[in-house]
């Protein structure tokens, strides 16, 4: 059987290049974008983590971002991600200024980590099982 590779979100946001210059501020670099000029695409990744980011707005704004949580509240993350120490890279976030969602703690579903919305309201949680 084969294996399975890493999934990675879609998300529809307002606009590409701040949340290109979001998701840098995590350390992610920029995989592809297109059109260079004025991009509508573009897929940015940290290791083996990818996160789509599309904006299919027009311009009366009829299709916008809708994060999981804006659609109920025990939806509150848009993505989970494994890491082995969440404490470390929590130092590694705060070192770069960015502010917490929710700040580094054990949750009652026996996960440990913390987690970050970006520009568009998606949230991601970093952390792993306790």
């Amino acid at each position: 059987m084969e294996a399975l590779g890493p999934i990675s979100p879609f998300f529809i946001v307002n606009d590409v290049r701040r949340a290109i210059g979001f998701y840098e501020r995590l350390g992610f670099e920029l995989r592809f974008v297109t059109p260079a000029d004025e991009p509508f695409f573009a897929i940015v990744g940290r290791d083996s983590v990818q996160v789509y980011l599309k904006d299919v707005s027009d311009e009366s704004r009829t299709v916008l971002p809708q994060p999981n949580h804006t659609r109920h509240e025990w939806a509150p993350w848009d993505a989970f991600v494994f890491v082995p120490d969440p404490d470390g890279l929590a130092k590694e976030f705060t070192s770069r200024g960015l502010v917490f969602k929710q700040d580094l703690r054990d949750l009652d579903d026996g996960l440990r980590g913390f987690a970050i919305a970006d520009n568009d309201g998606y949230v991601l949680f970093f952390g792993r099982p306790i």
